[in-house]
């Protein structure tokens, strides 16, 4: 969609720092407001667009809390080899 000849394109809003409880929250009302009904198409549309932008801001956080958990995990499972390691090496050393 285009915009009219002689209008100001829409500038994107700037990126909102919210916490995921806070953007699920939000978009949870999104949610409720569109399902609602009772809307323009217009405000629909600019609802639909909020709630993509709050779901986006939800899906990093879950992807950042998935990487820190993967790592979390490497790390515990690298170290329980380690320990292993060791265990089996001093196996072998006489007292």
């Amino acid at each position: 969609m285009s915009e009219p000849e002689g209008a100001a394109p829409k500038e994107k809003a700037p990126k909102e720092t919210l916490s995921y409880e806070q953007a699920r929250d939000k978009l949870a009302a999104v949610v409720k407001r569109l399902e609602a009904g009772g809307l323009t198409l217009e405000q629909s549309l600019e609802l639909w667009e909020r709630g993509e932008r709050l779901a986006a801001v939800c899906e990093e956080w879950l992807d950042g809390a998935r990487a820190r958990l993967a790592a979390a995990m490497a790390r515990r499972d690298g170290n329980a080899a380690d320990e292993d390691g060791q265990a089996a090496a001093g196996d072998d050393a006489p007292f």
